[in-house]
């Protein structure tokens, strides 16, 4: 018994060694290549430059392919996607989202092709649903942006007590990041983390509104700056800021309630025809095929659609008002 649990503590102590020997020998490897770019960094100009240059800046993929990342690293609509989903505080890439799109649409378009025959309708039909996944994000983007806007006039408040005790600026930054709930603290941590690695102010706040386009959040980031700029009493300058929020806040939760009707108006006139359709064709299959496998049928399908999009967008330019 003795000798077997030798021969086991043996074995591990041999693997475990094996594998500190790796990990140590790939550590001093890196730390060579560091060491090696920053004497090539502060070296006299005679002396010759490293042959690779190590790259410390922060690498996001676009896609887990390497050629679809390679690709998508030339486009610019790679980067505004990759942007709405850091937004939408989604883990998926670039490349996923435009694969899911192309997916949904090829899918829809099969299969409606493959049942109506009609190609028109099939490619209506695909472009909606392969729109769906992009919808999608958008939808959690907005959800997100409103829950730091309701979280923003607090945030603000705190940082006010704070400062008005004593605390300096990137102290009450870092209470925010501490007690404010999420996605206001992630991003405002962010922020501050930062200011911290040698950012200027003004360089991490306009960071912040990239990452966060919020009216709201720009006219706190605005009084800030101004206020660091011209002088004066912070701690009153970010309670009025809150007050005007909570006001911008009320405003449009009366803009809401007067423009219900008509909000709820736009929907059902807007998915009627929709649903309309999909059930008469249901009910009736042999009548309904008829506006896309004759001439004036389809023609007739162009003139509804186009009517639907202007009657959607009017509605909405009227019960859509900018506070």
């Amino acid at each position: 018994m003795a000798l077997v649990m030798v021969i086991v503590f043996l074995g591990v102590f041999a693997v475990a060694a094996v594998v500190m020997l790796a990990v140590g020998k790939n550590s001093s490897g890196q730390t060579k290549k560091v060491l090696a770019a920053l004497d090539s960094a502060i070296a006299p100009e005679g002396r010759k430059a490293a042959e690779k240059a190590v790259n410390f800046r922060k690498s996001e993929l676009l896609s887990a392919v390497p050629w679809l990342n390679k690709s998508l690293l030339k486009v610019d609509l790679a980067e505004y996607l990759h942007r709405l989903l850091n937004q939408a505080d989604l883990k998926w890439t670039a490349g996923k989202l435009l694969l899911l799109c192309l997916a949904s649409f090829s899918g829809t378009f099969y299969l409606i092709h493959l049942r109506t025959k009609s190609l028109v309708f099939a490619l209506l039909c695909g472009f909606g649903v392969g729109f769906a996944p992009l919808g999608f994000v958008m939808l959690k983007r907005s959800q997100r942006f409103g829950k730091f806007e309701k979280a923003l006039p607090d945030a603000l408040d705190m940082m006010v007590s704070a400062l008005r005790v004593g605390h300096s600026f990137s102290a009450a930054l870092s209470l925010v990041t501490r007690e404010c709930p999420d996605p206001l603290a992630s991003e405002f941590r962010t922020c501050f983390d930062e200011q911290n690695f040698g950012l200027e102010l003004r360089v991490a706040m306009e960071n912040l509104i990239t990452r966060v386009p919020l009216q709201d959040l720009r006219i706190a980031v605005t009084a800030i700056l101004i206020q660091k700029e011209s002088g004066g009493n912070l701690a009153e300058v970010l309670e009025k800021t809150a007050y005007v929020i909570r006001q911008r806040f009320r405003l449009k939760r009366q803009i809401q309630v007067h423009t219900a009707q008509g909000r709820l108006t736009g929907l059902i006139l807007t998915l009627l025809p929709v649903v309309l359709g999909i059930g008469l064709y249901i009910v009736n299959p042999d009548a309904m095929s008829l506006l896309w496998t004759r001439p004036i049928g389809i023609k007739l399908l162009w003139a509804a659609a186009g009517m639907l999009v202007v009657g959607t967008a009017l509605i909405q330019k009227i019960v859509r008002m900018d506070v």
